[in-house]
């Protein structure tokens, strides 16, 4: 951005929703004053004539009524206009007006007034050209020669060139290979057209050859044109410049040298008279117009060129001399003269702002005030430098990538979830085969501190939960003003949720037009997936938490879930699930131990869960801040492997489905395609079996596609599962491990990368991908480890051997004391966080062992782990 403003000198809004073009603005003496002062003319698309002559008593002053000369509505939008001599018998300027269908010249006069209004301008129309075809824009000058007058040739939008010899019609020329128009120039000194063609080419084409050329007339008549005299349309020379051209101007500044100036999209050229490229310059702004003028420096020419950034570059040649900001956008420019300044910049954009300004800087009259000496007092100062230096280390320590939210924030959501079961259950097309689905409430509330514009609310719960209503749209909201719904949650599909949590969302926009999102999660009730049951003595699937606390009562810490009249003596639980699975919790009445059991090893999670943070909540009401739970047990990696191939199975198997899928489809489309061609045959032909052939494909289609379907649902059920699994497995290595909340976040991070399972992208080349990544960096046991690079592509793995090996050997690492860290130095660290005595495993002997049972591999006690390994 330039530093400097151009002067405004004198300017006006032309009319009220006006628009114009880079053709309606012209200065020139159209009246013929003979003072050699221009007059600013300007038509617009609505049919408005309007010439100004500027002058204000000092530069800025608002515009005064006189300097509106004429003001007339012509019945047609004007497209361009021209100044020239262009009425035979005379040498005096007339203006030349172009319509879509017609031409106009108008002759300019003034008859000086008797009383202080002022002169009196009008206009007479001299002649006017009915064109025949639309017209896009128009040149003029002494075409072939002549002296003391000027010819008018108009582009048309098909790409006729119509020559008018002043009051009457000479020929029209098509231009070969002609798409759409471009901008036309004419040079008097090479008697030539030039124009840019849709080729995004610089096309000349001499006057003689156009006179002398085909009749445009006659060129659809064959028989015609091979009588016809004329010869065929020529281009004298060709440029190809790669861009279209915004506009074209020729000046000659020195008799005996014209140059050809083109301002492209990205780049502005200067030609020579034969085509050749004299200089160009590569801009790095959109333009918008351009004004080639003399230059004070022989042998140089300046040229004004302004862009869409409201900036107006001056160069001399290809050399920057000067930039100055515009107010608006100019779609043309010219330079005039009026009264005794000279080099007046005019503008008009495509509202119609008209101005005339002048470059140049203002003095600036601004005086800093002298500022009071006074004693400088160091003990302040130190102690404001003490309290700046804390604010900053503050400012720059490492923070999370998501801004920590604020503590009053604009709008602010809470949901509140109601105790209790719904009376009547509100689910709507639930798939749960059980005979009564409940349905929770939950109670959303939206309180505004400022006004909210276009608030919207989006309600997110985990698949397979679903709720009546996710999504609403709310009117602006008033500062201190609140909004409230009701929605209700329940089971839709028939299987178990991995989470029992929500998430509410909402977007708005501030008054300043910034978005601004606030959010809120809510936890959901076990009951709402499960309901009291008989406890199970038998289970596949066996669970043991120890505490460091007395076992407590499950009437205490599961009320909801335990009748009371069975007092205190309930130490057996029983869970019993809506798609028809059962856990059974135990309590040890002799030992601090519980114990969960399932026939299903992911029906273990949400019990598993929700029996931890209950005696987390139990002890905290007690202020008893050492409360701890552990896990002693072995982590189940072969049940949770049996789980991970299940859902594996089932997307090679969707794999093989899309495949059986394209190749029938293909071969339906090739049975259709054979019948329509017997079909479309005027001799019928037998259909040799086509239609039977067509019948059992398309049979097969609707087979594969069901089977395709069903399969995918047993996917996303199986992938249900492997979420709970993984949850659990989680679970049980941080309590094993007594993982700390930002490795947990990594193990998360880590084994659960994905909210949705698609084929393009898989569960399991995600966490091999992730798992991998932590062995090479901070469970890596050498720098050997660490230089192995990672696959930077994710695709579907053939099995998955390798991921249940990474697991395997991620649970190894952890139980020889490795510790989960993301920072760049954690590797370096490992050896200081082995625990004593502990030698490392042989990666080879680890390696020989394809899957480690996870039932029979106990990770708890190093030292068995240690003298096993040691041993020769």
């Amino acid at each position: 951005m330039s530093l400097f403003k151009a002067r405004d000198w004198w300017s006006t809004i032309l009319g009220e929703k006006e628009e114009f073009d880079q053709g309606c603005l012209c200065v020139a003496d159209v009246d013929n004053s003979g003072s050699g002062q221009d007059k600013v003319i300007v038509g617009s698309y609505k049919g408005y004539l309007r010439i100004f002559n500027p002058h204000p008593v000092k530069p800025g002053d608002e515009v005064q009524p006189e300097d509106l000369l004429l003001e007339v509505q012509l019945r047609e939008p004007i497209l361009q206009v021209e100044v020239g001599k262009f009425v035979s018998g005379t040498e005096g300027l007339h203006l030349a007006v172009l319509h879509c269908r017609k031409l106009c010249v108008y002759a300019v006069s003034g008859t000086e007034g008797n009383v202080e209004h002022g002169n009196q301008y009008q206009i007479k129309l001299m002649y006017e050209h009915n064109l025949q075809r639309t017209a896009c824009n128009m040149t003029y000058g002494p075409f072939g020669g002549v002296k003391g007058r000027d010819l008018i040739c108009i582009q048309s939008m098909d790409g006729m060139l119509m020559l008018f010899e002043q009051e009457s019609y000479a020929f029209g020329r098509f231009l070969p290979g002609f798409l759409l128009p471009g901008p036309l120039a004419y040079s008097s000194r090479t008697d030539s057209f030039i124009t840019v063609s849709s080729c995004q080419q610089v096309e000349s084409y001499k006057y003689q050859v156009l006179a002398f050329a085909t009749d445009a007339d006659e060129r659809q008549d064959t028989e015609q044109r091979k009588l016809s005299p004329g010869k065929r349309l020529v281009v004298d020379w060709v440029l190809n410049i790669g861009e279209q051209a915004l506009d074209i101007c020729i000046v000659s500044f020195n008799p005996g040298v014209s140059s050809v100036f083109v301002l492209g999209e990205r780049n502005f050229f200067c030609l020579k008279d034969n085509g050749q490229i004299r200089f160009m310059k590569k801009l790095d702004y959109s333009p918008s117009c351009f004004i080639p003028y003399c230059s004070v420096r022989e042998g140089t020419t300046n040229t004004l060129i302004a862009n869409h950034s409201k900036m107006l570059n001056i160069y001399q040649d290809v050399t920057l001399k000067w930039a100055t900001q515009l107010p608006c956008i100019p779609v043309s420019v010219k330079v005039a003269n009026f009264q005794d300044l000279k080099g007046v910049i005019v503008t008009l954009s495509d509202d119609g702002h008209l101005q005339c300004s002048y470059l140049g800087t203002d003095p600036s009259l601004f005086q800093a005030p002298k500022v009071d000496s006074r004693e400088i007092n160091y003990e302040d100062m130190n102690a404001e430098m003490k309290e700046l230096q804390k604010i900053i280390r503050e400012a720059t320590k490492t923070q999370d990538i998501l801004p920590e939210s604020e503590k009053q924030r604009d709008v602010a959501v809470t949901a509140e979830v109601s105790p209790d079961l719904d009376e009547e259950s509100q689910a709507i097309d639930s798939e749960v085969k059980a005979g009564a689905v409940p349905s929770v409430t939950v109670k959303i509330t939206i309180q505004s501190r400022v006004a909210a514009q276009k608030p919207s609310l989006a309600v997110c719960v985990p698949a397979p939960l679903a709720v009546t209503c996710d999504q609403f749209i709310f009117g602006d909201l008033e500062p201190d003003s609140s909004e409230t719904v009701v929605l209700a949650v329940f089971l839709k599909e028939n299987c178990s949720p991995p989470e029992l949590e929500g998430t509410c969302l909402v977007s708005y926009n501030i008054p300043t037009g910034i978005p601004r999102v606030s959010q809120c999660n809510f936890s959901l009730p076990l009951k709402l997936v499960c309901f009291p049951a008989q406890p199970s003595k038998a289970a596949n699937h066996k669970l043991t938490i120890d505490t460091n606390k007395p076992p407590i009562s499950f009437v205490t810490i599961f009320p909801d879930f335990v009748d009371p009249s069975e007092g205190d003596q309930a130490n057996a639980l029983g869970f019993q699930f809506l798609t028809g699975s059962k856990t059974t919790l135990l309590a040890s009445k002799t030992s601090q131990r519980y114990r969960i059991q399932s026939d299903q090893l992911e029906d273990l999670w949400l019990v598993t869960k929700e029996l931890i943070h209950r005696l987390e909540e139990h002890f905290k009401k007690q202020n008893c801040k050492d409360f701890a739970c552990t896990f002693s047990g072995s982590i189940p990696l072969q049940e949770y492997f049996e789980l991970i191939d299940q859902h594996f199975e089932l997307r090679l198997n969707a794999e093989k489905y899309q495949e059986l899928l394209s190749e029938r489809a293909v071969q339906f489309r090739a049975i259709e395609r054979r019948l329509l061609t017997r079909f479309k045959d005027k001799t019928p032909a037998p259909l040799q079996h086509l239609d039977t052939l067509l019948e059992g494909t398309f049979r097969e289609v609707i087979a594969l596609a069901d089977a395709a379907e069903e399969n995918q649902a047993n996917m996303f059920q199986a992938f249900a599962k492997l979420k709970s699994a993984t949850h659990l497995v989680i679970m049980l290595i941080s309590l094993w491990q007594k993982l700390s909340t930002d490795q947990i976040a990594i193990l998360e991070a880590t084994f659960l990368p994905l909210a949705e399972d698609t084929q393009e992208l898989g569960w399991e080349e995600t966490v091999d991908a992730a798992v991998s990544y932590l062995l090479r960096t901070c469970l890596s046991k050498s720098s050997k480890e660490q230089a192995l690079t990672l696959s930077s592509q994710l695709s579907m793995p053939k099995d998955t051997s390798r991921l249940k090996k990474n697991i395997t050997l991620f649970c190894d690492r952890l139980a020889k004391g490795g510790r989960l860290s993301l920072s760049t130095d954690s590797a370096t660290q490992q050896g200081a966080v082995m625990p004593g005595g502990c030698a490392t495993i042989p990666e080879s002997d680890l390696e020989e062992r394809t899957v480690i049972p996870g039932s029979t591999a106990t990770f708890a006690s190093h030292g068995q782990t240690t003298k096993q390994k040691s041993k020769p």
